[in-house]
């Protein structure tokens, strides 16, 4: 008797692998290219004026990036599970009055960070519940809640605000303060970025994140706790906008009701600019990251050229609709080289 023997069956497992490892090459490239864009437009505006990139030339890009990288970190989250959050400005500002609040009274610097940050948490608590357990869209959700977010700030904080003067010396001096050119508020967001980055990476509830974002059906069928997994990414969202509040009110020591307005715009493009898809699935907290260190360094770019800061906002859309291109194109190259590959692979 004969024996004909087999080919052996496409390792199935090898190619899901080679086509996630395609995907981070893709979005890694993307990363690379944001810094590269980063670094020339800095070179370009030291060239102009030689005291941009002097001590406090450099503390200060870091430290008006500090707050938005902490804010996109954690809308990054929600973004790779498909779902998005625009409550994270309204959540800044009722945190960072609260943490304001607590301190006029004489409280500890400490706890008032830990206030807001708990206050954080509860706001993204809500939104978790209302989207994964309620079953309501992110959107709906997350429109609503800033609203209500914001109205309640608005009555508890009336026309009262809060000054460096009304807060205690050593948690201004720490907002402002640093290791030479690198503040302590860079510096915790730097390590806050890692970790989250890691957890992403290393952790099971990080890759499930990704899984969740790219086929939620295929997530639930592969038994993922899916309404966990959102919930998770929304309370850390909260979380560290709650952190972000307090950072806040320490870097600049004035809060007031209209605190945060808008931010959740300038939030989701630095987020998008940073190769984050918004169909979720893809990208990275470090791509975030960059995100919003590039749309911050606009702001000081900007009049470092002697250019109106008018054109911010405009250079902000025309980024973000590129990046909303990019990710377009990429997404349509992407579909045609996992499908040839799927065919080689039988």
């Amino acid at each position: 008797m004969t024996l004909t023997q087999q080919p052996p069956a496409p390792a199935t497992g090898e190619a899901r692998g080679g086509a996630t490892r395609l995907v981070d090459r893709v979005f890694r490239i993307r990363e690379v290219a944001i810094l590269l864009v980063f670094l020339v437009m800095i070179a370009i505006t030291q060239a102009g004026n030689s005291q941009f990139l002097s001590e406090q030339g450099v503390k200060d890009l870091l430290l008006n990036a500090t707050i938005l990288v902490l804010v996109a970190t954690g809308q990054a989250l929600v973004v790779i599970s498909r779902n998005v959050d625009l409550s994270v400005g309204s959540t800044l500002g009722i945190s960072a009055f609260a943490a304001g609040d607590y301190l006029q009274g004489g409280g500890d610097s400490f706890l008032a960070l830990l206030l807001a940050v708990a206050l954080g948490i509860g706001c993204g608590l809500l939104n978790g519940a209302l989207v994964s357990l309620g079953q309501v869209p992110a959107l709906v959700v997350t429109l609503g809640t800033l609203y209500v977010i914001r109205g309640v700030d608005s009555i508890w904080v009336g026309s009262r605000q809060i000054t460096a003067s009304d807060l205690p010396g050593p948690f201004t001096d720490f907002g402002s303060g640093g290791l030479g050119a690198l503040p302590y508020l860079a510096l915790i967001a730097l390590a806050v970025v890692v970790a989250v980055a890691y957890y992403l990476r290393h952790f099971g509830g990080g890759r499930e994140l990704y899984a969740l974002g790219s086929n939620p059906e295929a997530a639930r069928l592969a038994g993922i706790p899916v309404r966990r997994r959102i919930l998770a990414a929304y309370t850390a969202c909260g979380a560290l906008s709650g952190l972000a509040g307090a950072l806040y009110l320490a870097r600049f020591g004035n809060v007031d009701s209209a605190t945060g307005n808008g931010y959740e715009l300038t939030v989701v493009s630095a987020v998008v600019v940073g190769g984050v898809a918004f169909t979720g699935g893809a990208g990275s907290v470090y791509g975030a990251a960059l995100g919003a260190l590039l749309l911050t360094s606009v702001n000081s770019v900007l009049p470092a050229l002697g250019v109106s800061s008018v054109w911010v906002l405009a250079i902000n859309g025309v980024l973000l609709v590129l990046a909303i291109a990019v990710d377009r194109v990429v997404a349509l190259r992407l579909a045609a080289a996992l499908k040839k590959r799927n065919a080689r692979h039988g």
